[in-house]
């Protein structure tokens, strides 16, 4: 699939390559810790799946629109659930009032261009917050006629949203005599190509591996059980300073930054003041790939008493 026309994504350079790459995680002149390490990880594929499948930030622009009046709209129509589909497609749900519903119920397959740009916070307050942003460029169509209430059912599974409910009633937006406008509207972005900017790097993914890519199983869990970290077990958490070798010193402060079913990642940052004060991340790898919450506790537990010897 040919790149969408028009769509500018961001430099898929990795932020090791150059001091003058920009990165999207970049926080003034520090720019964002990146990893040292050779641990294991989530491919491109994987970490862009699990943004589009989390309940990240995310925004839909139309860059071929000609009224900027829908550009001001549809910073209030941001997409309310969505998900990805059997083909690596990703479904939207939008309000139906909405500047890119309406512009997608005249689209014909091709030439409604989109960028649905995903911003991943932290959970928790760290240096540098921003832990990554995904950016997937392609088409813009409705969802149409027998394909409702799979993609409802695709939706559902992802993020209920009772709105979803009777989605297969409403009537197909062109060419109708009625007078009102469904209350939500599914709309299709077809990818052409894809961008990630995230704690691992940046680099292009291609759509193809989108489809094939899980989603992490810890998405769902990760904000709460970080900030239960944070709030509950902070010297468990600082005690993993002692896993860090020749980087581990006095007055280092731990707060648990991220986590996957692969490991637990941990922003380091030292006891310096305002712009002196530097950060890094450590990685700490599972024995195993965790399934599950009981799994993740056992993993996570496994670090602490690793810790503790």
């Amino acid at each position: 699939m040919s790149r969408p026309h028009g769509i500018p994504l961001p430099s898929a350079q990795r932020s090791s390559d150059s001091d003058e790459t920009e990165s999207a995680c970049a926080d003034d002149k520090q720019g964002q810790p990146r990893p040292r390490e050779g641990v294991r990880q989530l491919t491109g594929a994987e970490r862009v799946r699990t943004l589009v499948e989390s309940n990240a930030s995310v925004s839909l622009t139309l860059p071929g629109a000609r009224d900027t009046h829908e550009h001001d709209e549809l910073g209030k129509g941001a997409p309310v659930a969505r998900t990805v589909t059997p083909d690596g497609d990703v479904i939207l749900l939008v309000s139906g009032e909405s500047a890119a519903a309406r512009a997608a119920a005249h689209a014909q397959d091709d030439d409604l261009t989109a960028v649905i740009e995903i911003t991943d916070v932290a959970p928790v307050s760290v240096p540098h917050r921003i832990r990554g942003r995904a950016w997937l460029a392609g088409w813009l169509t409705p969802v149409r006629g027998d394909d409702r209430a799979a993609c409802a059912a695709l939706l559902a599974e992802r993020q209920p949203v009772g709105e979803l409910l009777g989605m297969s009633d409403f009537p197909d937006p062109p060419g109708e005599a009625r007078s009102t406008r469904p209350a939500w509207m599914m709309l299709r972005l077809e990818v052409g190509e894809i961008s990630v900017d995230d704690l691992w790097g940046a680099e292009r993914v291609d759509p193809e591996e989108l489809a094939g890519a899980e989603p992490d199983p810890m998405t769902a869990h990760e904000a709460e059980l970080l900030q239960h970290l944070h709030a509950a077990h902070a010297d468990r958490v600082a005690d993993l300073c002692g896993l860090l070798g020749p980087r581990a010193t006095a007055g280092l402060k731990a707060v648990p930054l991220a986590l996957d079913r692969l490991g637990l990642r941990v922003r380091f940052t030292d006891a310096g003041d305002g712009a002196a004060r530097s950060s890094f991340d450590a990685r700490f790898d599972f024995p195993e790939p965790v399934a599950d919450v009981c799994g993740l506790r056992r993993a996570v537990h496994h670090l602490f008493a690793a810790a503790a010897h």
